[in-house]
């Protein structure tokens, strides 16, 4: 019955327009669940998280632009800790203080109980030939997504030529000497200071 009314009302009204319906504006909620999803959904490098970044809060929701998320990401590279810094820098560039601890909350929540459901499983499942084979699978999914990324935010980095020169100074820096990144990191802020 609800089916029929449901085709009826499509029938009667055909020039609905769904995507300009707003369920609920963004709030502290969405910002936790929508960190949530991506705590349950991030596997491999923190890297993938931009990934998800971008997704959610650029595309997606468009609570983000593109230029606040490669904020968000040089503050997630130049702090102490994981890339996940980032994450608390978007709760906190979004809703302040308390957005910082709603979306940190979120994003690491579902890591810690999945260690604690899980914890007693880990010696069959490093035995396992299946499970070994499911985490190649999503490596090599987690590395598309990075390059996919990667691929996005170079499009809006590289806009000068001097921020291509850096890019390699560092890239070679890093792969043929070997010199540690944060060297980098901090040479690039210095350099994004004065060009």
């Amino acid at each position: 019955m609800l089916i029929v009314a449901a085709i009826l009302l499509l029938l009667i009204k055909k020039d609905w327009n769904f995507k300009n319906y707003v369920i609920e504006p963004f709030s502290l909620s969405i910002l936790f669940l929508t960190f949530l999803k991506i705590g349950l959904l991030l596997y491999g490098s923190g890297y993938v998280l931009l990934a998800f970044i971008q997704s959610e809060f650029v595309d997606k929701l468009q609570v983000l632009t593109q230029v606040q998320m490669i904020d968000a990401i040089s503050v997630g590279e130049f702090t102490p800790g994981p890339v996940f810094t980032t994450a608390t820098f978007i709760g906190y560039l979004l809703f302040g203080i308390p957005g910082a601890l709603v979306a940190t909350v979120g994003i690491f929540l579902p890591s810690f109980l999945l260690v604690l459901i899980l914890a007693p499983l880990f010696s069959k499942l490093k035995q396992s030939n299946t499970f070994s084979k499911m985490l190649i699978g999503i490596n090599a999914a987690a590395l598309a997504l990075m390059a996919n990324v990667t691929i996005q935010l170079g499009q809006n980095i590289f806009v000068e030529w001097y921020f291509i020169l850096i890019f390699f100074i560092s890239l070679l820096g890093i792969l043929k000497y070997k010199i540690n990144s944060a060297f980098f990191i901090l040479g690039g802020i210095l350099l994004g200071l004065f060009l």
